[in-house]
């Protein structure tokens, strides 16, 4: 097709014979339900640093300012480093465990990455879910930092390797649903637990991480491994049959041979870490870095981990403080299905661009109510009724713009551009990033509501400008291009066909092909 802006792609008309078979359906989502941790922590963390109980036996410093007895400001009544410690602890854990699982993805398959992180994940739950010391709930962090740094690795590759190019983006979408799905459970569990008397509803909330760690740990288990993995670990005889049983057709030499062809090419490079440093792999390193930087500070995660914190410090009653953040999880969740429905439809830029308008226009609209009636002492009195309305729908329609541009997208794309030699390790660097940012939001946000005050939204809208016109001078559109073929949307793009070396690559895979077709 004709370049839209120069940053089109045309079709190089080479379509691979497959259909979207109920097998490889069932499996992707299976696979996809890797995503329930990692939502599931960070819907339950936010709504049990709300709970009283578990603010006086753990952070009682944070339970004298939120009752007024230390500070009478609103913004900073969760100001707590202790507080922050047991949040981020576990995304600088996941970061760590992403570069380990990088070497384990690649020599051992996705699906014991995957195992990994549901067992490390488990322990941690058990751990948090019995904790008496504040040293216990940062090792159980930790721990489940570990598990997500392995799911988050293995499972998007999984996916975009299993599924069929012409549905793989609203197969790789279903890893998103599931963390939308599990940030709502975690929410709507918190919203019921913090009513048991006695006040130890804190401990179900999190305990009940062990369930969402069940699942991954027993689907990798039944989980059949992918072509590639299969491929890339030498098992070829049994990865052309698998390959036909995931398309649905035994006519699949074109797809296997180009399978083959890359696994070889991949296999010159002996050191894929230094080899991302490469020219001809800048485009792929900047998008693995910028992504998932972008992507953290759209600021969705001060609404996801303090959706109830964030509530409760703007005026709501601690029940209403929980049940806004349900909300904001259902609309998450709804909201992730228009991108399942239209990725492989309008494309990625186009939802990311959309996305993007959505939520500065959100971001900004929100800056504007809370710093209105909140001012710069944060007392604003009784919040009346509909202006607390009017909050939270702007942030559902914050969130709707992320769940359907920014969350999936984030994901979905860094897991599809990799050529298979670097697809491990910039997968590693990817999921780093993205813990990375994620830890270093987590530790500085409550600091930044206290001190930045309303003015928190305006920062987080100027990220959301700046990424919104990165998207459309350098990402190219993606959709409907088989994964091994990925390497003709840099040739073609105005800007990093520069970076992309033709020869080299191109020339290694032609031999490698013709070497395959004459064996």
């Amino acid at each position: 097709m004709p370049a839209v802006g120069g940053i089109g792609v045309r079709n190089s008309g080479k379509e691979y014979p497959g259909n979207l078979t109920p097998f490889v359906t069932v499996t992707c989502i299976v696979a996809a339900m890797g995503g329930l941790i990692f939502g599931y922590d960070i819907g339950i963390s936010g709504g049990v640093t709300s709970m009283d109980p578990f603010l006086m036996k753990f952070f009682p410093e944070v339970y004298r300012k939120k009752k007024g007895v230390e500070t009478t400001n609103k913004y900073c009544q969760y100001d707590s480093e202790t507080l922050t410690i047991f949040t981020s602890s576990l995304y600088l854990a996941a970061l760590l465990s992403s570069l380990v699982a990088s070497t384990v993805t690649r020599k051992f398959g996705r699906k014991l990455s995957m195992l990994f992180g549901g067992l490390l994940f488990l322990v941690g739950a058990l751990i948090n879910g019995f904790a008496v010391k504040i040293w216990m709930l940062i090792l159980g962090r930790i721990l489940l930092g570990f598990g997500i740094g392995f799911a988050n690795q293995s499972v998007p590759l999984y996916l975009s390797e299993m599924a069929p190019y012409r549905y793989r983006g609203a197969l790789n979408i279903g890893f998103q649903m599931s963390i939308t799905i599990g940030i709502l459970v975690a929410n709507i569990l918190n919203y019921f637990f913090a009513k048991i008397k006695g006040g130890w509803g804190w401990r179900l909330s999190l305990g009940g991480a062990m369930v969402p760690a069940l699942i991954i740990t027993i689907g990798s288990l039944v989980l059949p491994d992918t072509p590639n993995s299969m491929i890339e670990r030498g098992d070829r005889d049994a990865a052309k049959l698998q390959l036909q049983r995931v398309r649905g057709v035994d006519d699949v030499d074109e797809e296997f041979n180009d399978l083959v062809a890359a696994s070889e090419a991949s296999m010159l490079v002996e050191h894929p870490w230094s080899n991302l440093l490469q020219r001809k792999y800048r485009p792929h390193l900047t998008m693995a870095i910028l992504i998932p930087f972008f992507q953290q500070f759209t600021g969705i995660n001060v609404i996801m981990f303090y959706a109830p914190v964030l509530f409760s410090s703007i005026g709501f009653k601690d029940d209403a403080s929980l049940m806004s953040a349900v909300i904001t999880g259902i609309v998450n969740v709804l909201a992730t299905t228009v991108s399942i429905y239209g990725v492989d439809k309008w494309g990625r830029r186009a939802l990311f661009l959309e996305g993007g308008v959505q939520m500065f226009i959100c971001q900004a609209v929100v800056a504007a109510a809370i710093g209105a009636k909140f001012g710069i002492d944060g007392n604003p009195g009784e919040l009346p009724k509909w202006y607390a309305i009017v909050v939270v729908l702007f942030i559902c329609l914050y969130v709707s713009g992320f769940a359907w541009s920014w969350g999936p997208l984030g994901w979905l794309v860094p897991s599809e551009i990799f050529p298979l030699e670097i697809r491990s390790a910039a997968q590693s660097i990817n999921v780093s990033v993205n813990m990375l940012f994620t830890f270093i939001v987590a530790q500085v946000f409550l600091i930044m509501l206290c001190h930045m005050k309303f003015g928190l939204f305006i920062f987080f809208a100027f990220f959301v400008f700046v990424m919104s016109l990165f998207i459309h001078f350098f990402l190219p559109e993606t959709k409907g291009i088989p994964i091994e073929e990925m390497g003709r949307v840099w040739r073609e793009h105005p800007y990093w066909s520069r970076f992309v070396e033709h020869e080299d690559y191109d020339k290694g895979i032609e031999m490698a092909r013709e070497a395959t077709k004459n064996v």
